[in-house]
C-alpha cells in the first residue's frame, strides 16, 4: 500500500502528464490564446475555462461526461498559476479572485 507522500507524487505526475499532452495537441493556447471569438488574455480566458469545468462539475459530478474533471481542473488552476506569473495580472482580477490566488500560495 502507497503512503501519502507517493500517492500524492502519482497523482502530480498524472496530471502534469495531461498537462503536457494537452499542451501538445492544442499548442501552447492556454498561455498564448489565439484570440479568434474571445479577446481575452490568458488569465482570463483561463478563468473561463476554469468557471466552465466547475459548472460541468455541478451540472455532472467528478466523472461526468466521460472525463476527470478534478484533474482537469487541478491542471487550469497550475496553468492559472503561470499565467498570472508571467502576466503579472494580478492588478485586474477582481477581489475574490486575488483571494483564491493568495489562498494558493500559502
Amino acid at each position: 500500500m502507497s503512503n501519502t507522500r507517493e500517492k500524492i507524487e502519482k497523482v502530480g505526475k498524472e496530471v502534469i502528464d495531461l498537462l503536457i499532452e494537452k499542451n501538445k495537441s492544442y499548442g501552447d493556447s492556454a498561455l498564448k490564446p489565439a484570440s479568434v471569438f474571445g479577446s481575452g488574455n490568458a488569465v482570463d480566458s483561463l478563468c473561463a475555462r476554469i468557471d466552465d469545468k466547475l459548472m460541468r462539475i455541478q451540472n455532472f459530478g467528478f466523472r461526468g461526461y466521460g472525463e476527470d474533471n478534478i484533474k482537469d481542473l487541478i491542471g487550469y488552476l497550475i496553468l492559472l498559476k503561470i499565467a498570472v506569473e508571467e502576466e503579472g495580472s494580478e492588478h485586474h482580477l477582481t477581489e475574490w479572485q486575488e483571494d483564491v490566488l493568495r489562498s494558493l500560495d500559502r
